[in-house]
């Protein structure tokens, strides 16, 4: 019989299988190695935008508008420049081709010999005027070159006071302004009692119409130098005699018609 040391401890049953189970390999997760809080983190950042990253986003989209808004601003502002300077630059074209030649622009003639003789972008030219000191065209020519509107065009073009081909007639002669319509001239009194040759804008915007009086005129349309027509939008309205009815909206599109 083998005697048993006293000191020698035998593990009871319960010890050795926790003690067993602790030793068994487990499957590593990821997850499960994460501390509580870093974990928390996470799934809390996935779950949307924090207050300084909207107020950035909304501080950027700010700045965007601001921009856009200041460029468009621009944008009108050097259109009105711009219309200011073909109106006074084409005044001076009409009264430098008469001190040159001692004939009105559009007049010029009295056949087309007498014109294409001169030379240079002159043998290009189509039309010519009776020499009778007179331009002939009615309002409803103002768009569509009639009479001897165009006539009007090609001789400054030719003369190399304004650019363009000499050779364009009818409607293809008339220069666009700078809200994309036409450029034309009036003859017979416009705007309530207007007198006297006047460059005529279609297409322009009220705001911009306001503007551009203001700078010429009185800003009123309906008196002084520069007068206005009531134009349907997005159409090249022929001027009238009739006085605008009210003031500059800005809603509107209006013919503008400037003395020269």
């Amino acid at each position: 019989m083998e005697v048993v040391p006293e000191n020698l401890s035998i593990p009871s049953a319960q010890h050795v299988s926790h003690s067993r189970i602790s030793q068994l390999p487990t499957k590593q997760l990821p997850f499960k190695q994460l501390p509580f809080k870093q974990l928390h983190f996470k799934q809390s950042r996935q779950g949307g935008f924090t207050l300084v990253e909207i107020a950035v986003v909304l501080v950027i989209i700010g700045l965007l508008l601001g921009a856009i808004l200041q460029g468009t601003e621009l944008i009108d502002n050097s259109r009105i420049k711009k219309a200011n300077a073909d109106i006074s630059g084409i005044s001076a074209a009409y009264l430098s081709y008469q001190d040159r030649y001692k004939r009105l622009p559009g007049d010029d003639g009295p056949n087309l010999a007498a014109l294409t003789s001169r030379g240079g972008d002159w043998v290009s030219v189509t039309q010519f005027g009776n020499n009778n000191g007179a331009l002939t065209a009615n309002l409803n020519n103002t768009w569509n070159g009639g009479g001897e509107h165009d006539n009007v065009w090609q001789h400054l073009r030719a003369a190399g006071y304004i650019a363009g081909n000499p050779a364009d007639q009818g409607a293809a002669a008339l220069p666009k302004n700078p809200w994309g319509g036409l450029m034309g001239l009036a003859l017979p009194a416009m705007g309530g009692g207007l007198n006297g040759i006047k460059l005529c804008m279609s297409q322009v915007p009220g705001k911009a119409a306001s503007a551009l009086d203001l700078q010429i005129d009185d800003g009123l349309g309906v008196s002084g130098r520069l007068r206005a027509t009531l134009g349907t939008p997005g159409t090249n309205t022929n001027p009238t005699n009739v006085a605008l009815a009210s003031p500059y909206n800005e809603s509107n599109e209006y013919t503008i018609c400037s003395a020269l």
